[in-house]
């Protein structure tokens, strides 16, 4: 096919186009065609040099990917140009020119080198990668002795260099993998770079040519041929020669590769990423094992005199019925019989989880092989080894790992296989849905000294979202399912309820301590109803933060972490008593009631800052806590800590940015005399200092006797730069509040000014009246908006003109998306009714958008 094409165009350039769009040719036959169309050209190009040029005993190479046949749409050719000594320098860069040349006009990208054999042995001795990438030459045209000798001379040193070149080897994986990160985990992976990508799958290939190890065979393959097939898609659809796979593009390489959707397509590319870690990790242990093993045998002949020292068998030291330790792996005992002893696969696994071991992959293949299904439901062994396993921590991870690609986990627990691999396109998680689950058990396996139940806090970990592999309420599915599951593996009908419950209402606490007003009694009061017991709650409490904690830095912090602890005193303290805390607000601190007194006393704004800090970090660069910035009008107030740090997610006080930094921030106290429009003002103020707000919280109350005070608690951030000095910012605030600062004009002359880049088309805002959550006090209005400079600001403007009262708020944000709630009443302070409610709702959602 690819001969007639030539033959029709009479080019290189036009036989390359058809080929690549010659729609019945794709995967390895259109690289291998690539490859070979390539292949001509360059042997057309080079000889007709060589005969312009006279040079003689010269051979081309295609090294690299290009040497291994794999040419993608648009990958470089990486060549060498051989030559032997006795040429002269100017005849071969001759002839080189008149091959680098016409693929540089053609926009080809060219990696190139001209070397003699001995210069190139001595450039792979000298770079790791020059001497991977000769392990893959393939004689193009010229002299194929030239390329024969080179290529047996490499593979030579390659094998006798194997001790010292594989250990750079992989140290240069793992240094590639923590810049890349892990590619069966990433939203937007890099094909080639991430761990678990082609470049992995390349190294896997040199260890092998070592002699040193081998890797696992099995689907390893099939795994190069999705990723190379995704990025053969990728280049075509694009036209650029990219290797990550960016969300835009998703759709289009999904469909050119004939799948459903994006997701079906990151699915395929994380199994075979998988396929290729497990294969890496299998593979390094046994170049590890293999080298520690050559390095004792001189030792050894050193204490038994010359000769060769006697081998003597590798201890084999119990670890659990049927499991020992071999070699630093977790193996099957000699007696052991799979299929007799349908719980070993759990055993096996717990015990390697315990020991700190991998679970060898020849014990896990003859598991999958050999092992009975478990009975069902199972017998309590059985369940109790599942509960080890998963309370071993870290160690759970890789076992978890091993089990699951050898098709273990599946066979114990079927429904999670619409788990696995399955992407969650939300930037605030940084696990697949099954990974997820795994590292919310190994999260919680840290908090079983808090509950009296930590078999059932380990197991709904395990399955807390299991329900995201089905439509709907991925809490009410998952919870049908967690029933069945948990009802498999044996527990009794009271157990199977709470694991019920704690699925189904694994976001009840975050949701309500961060959208919910606890002063309110009937917030207390849902909660209390819902868990029941104070049994249930303390399996809830850990099981929200264990959740918060796997999904990433955004979703927890010291913040989230005060209000949980808060929320949760006080439905433990409603539990225990039997009654529900008494109407009204909460008493304020000392730092709250003195701040409220003298903005009582003045009438106007007086502040606090205080920087936070990350777990560990000082609270300011001189080990301050912060700036007191009480005071009258006009006092001389502290200027706040200077680092800034982004937005993290819903009062997320730590993130790549600040990884390092002691203050993340500051938490600014506010106290006013309270007055319709105050938050609007004050975030507006907020706005116009750049000041990012990850978290606030309103309420007020009477100080003195003389009228209410509301007090305004801020997380903030400088949005970039410093942070802005407190006495700035009360000035700002006490203009603001006298109705002498034009915030609106003010922020729209920053707009035009610095016009902010336009970025994705974000889902429509939506303000809706929380269902049940309306209390005997107020009504609930909940925004959920993409977050912006000014949104606060906006939806406080918005609710100030629907005439209604902001009571308190729960202001919080997570990633780009703002999910606030604000408790509001009429004008004569009660809560608003069902049809008024809906109204206010519809206006403040048509002022956002």
């Amino acid at each position: 096919m690819t001969e007639s094409v030539e033959a029709q165009d009479g080019s290189y350039a036009a036989a390359r186009l058809r080929l690549l769009t010659e729609e019945a040719l794709s995967g390895p036959p259109r690289r291998a065609a690539l490859s070979a169309l390539t292949d001509r050209w360059l042997t057309s190009l080079v000889t007709a040099a060589a005969e312009a040029t006279g040079v003689s005993g010269y051979a081309l190479l295609a090294v690299g990917g290009y040497g291994r046949g794999e040419l993608s749409p648009r990958s470089d050719l990486d060549l060498v140009l051989l030559h032997d000594s006795g040429k002269t320098e100017k005849n071969v860069a001759a002839l080189a020119d008149r091959v680098w040349y016409p693929v540089w006009d053609l926009g080809v990208a060219l990696d190139h080198s001209v070397r003699t054999p001995a210069e190139a042995r001595k450039a792979a001795a000298d770079d790791l990668k020059v001497q991977l990438g000769l392990l893959d030459a393939r004689h193009i045209a010229g002299d194929p002795a030239l390329t024969s000798n080179l290529r047996s001379t490499v593979l030579a040193d390659w094998r006798n260099q194997a001790a010292k070149r594989l250990p750079a080897l992989r140290e240069m994986c793992q240094e590639r993998a923590e810049r890349q990160g892990e590619l069966s985990y990433l939203l937007e992976p890099d094909l080639k770079e991430a761990r678990g990508g082609l470049r992995d799958a390349t190294a896997l290939r040199a260890v092998a040519a070592s002699w040193l190890a081998d890797a696992p065979r099995e689907g390893l393959d099939e795994a190069r041929t999705r990723l190379l097939d995704a990025r053969d898609a990728l280049h075509l659809v694009t036209g650029r020669a990219t290797d990550r796979l960016a969300l835009q593009e998703q759709d289009q390489v999904a469909a050119s590769l004939g799948l459903l959707d994006a997701d079906t397509l990151l699915r395929q590319v994380y199994e075979a990423a998988r396929r290729i870690s497990y294969a890496s990790d299998v593979t390094w242990r046994e170049v590890g094992r293999v080298l520690r093993s050559r390095e004792s045998r001189p030792r050894r002949r050193g204490l038994l005199g010359r000769g060769r020292a006697p081998e003597s068998a590798p201890e084999r030291v119990p670890l659990a019925e049927g499991v020992v330790e071999l070699e630093g792996e977790a193996v099957l005992a000699l007696p052991a019989k799979p299929d007799r002893d349908p719980v070993l696969p759990l055993r096996a696994a717990a015990a390697a989880a315990q020991a700190g071991l991998p679970l060898s992959i020849h014990a896990v293949r003859r598991l999958a092989a050999e092992a009975r299904p478990l009975p069902v439901p199972w017998p309590a062994e059985a369940r109790e080894q599942l509960v080890t396993l998963l309370g071993a921590g870290e160690s759970t991870v890789p076992v978890w790992e091993a089990l699951e690609a050898e098709g273990l986990i599946t066979k114990l627990i079927p429904d999670w296989e619409r788990v696995r691999c399955r992407p969650q396109r939300n930037a605030v998680h940084r696990f697949t849905v099954d990974r997820h689950l795994v590292e919310t058990a190994v999260r919680a396996a840290g908090l079983t000294r808090r509950v009296g139940r930590p078999d059932l806090l380990l197991t709904a970990a395990l399955l807390h979202d299991i329900g995201k592999g089905w439509p709907g309420d991925h809490s009410e599915a998952g919870a049908v399912i967690a029933h069945d599951v948990a009802v498999r593996i044996g527990f009794g009908s009271a157990d199977v309820d709470t694991l019920t419950l704690l699925v189904r209402h694994h976001l009840l606490l975050i949701d309500t301590a961060t959208r919910r007003d606890l002063d309110d009694p009937e917030t207390v009061r849902a909660v209390a109803e819902t868990v029941r017991d104070t049994s249930t709650l303390e399996l809830l409490a850990a099981l929200t933060e264990a959740d918060a904690l796997a999904t990433g830095p955004a979703a927890w912090s010291t913040w989230r972490a005060s209000l949980l602890a808060d929320l949760v005193a006080r439905v433990a303290g409603a539990l225990h008593t039997g009654a529900l805390p008494d109407s009204g607000d909460s008493e304020p601190t000392a730092e709250e009631e003195r701040l409220a007194i003298e903005a009582a006393r003045t009438g106007g704004p007086v502040l606090a800052l205080h920087a936070e800090t990350a777990p560990g970090g000082a609270a300011g660069a001189d080990g301050s806590d912060g700036s007191d910035g009480s005071g009258s009008p006009g006092s001389s107030e502290g200027a706040g800590p200077t680092g800034a740090g982004g937005r993290t997610g819903n009062a997320a006080e730590a993130d790549a940015g600040d990884e390092g930094r002691g203050a993340l921030g500051v938490e600014l106290l506010l106290a006013v005399p309270d007055r319709p429009g105050l938050i609007a003002e004050a975030a507006g103020v907020l706005a116009l200092h750049r000041l990012t707000v990850r978290a606030a919280d309103l309420r007020s109350f009477d100080p003195i006797g003389e009228g209410r005070v509301a007090l305004l608690s801020w997380r903030v951030s400088a949005e970039y730069g410093a942070l802005p000095e407190a006495s700035r910012l009360r000035t700002d605030l006490a203009r603001a509040f006298d109705g002498n600062l034009d915030i609106e004009s003010r922020l729209a002359e920053r707009e035009a000014a610095y016009p902010r880049r336009r970025g994705i088309i974000p889902p429509p805002p939506r303000v809706t009246v929380a269902p049940g959550a309306t209390s005997q006090t107020a009504t609930v209005l909940e925004v959920r908006a993409h977050d912006a400079p000014g949104l606060l600001h906006r939806i406080g403007l918005a609710l100030t003109e629907a005439a209604v009262t902001i009571r308190s708020a729960r202001i919080s944000t997570l990633g780009a998306n703002a999910v606030d709630a604000f408790y509001v009443l009429d004008k004569d302070g009660n809560p608003l009714s069902p049809a008024r409610a809906e109204e206010v709702a519809r206006q403040v959602e048509a002022a956002l958008r």
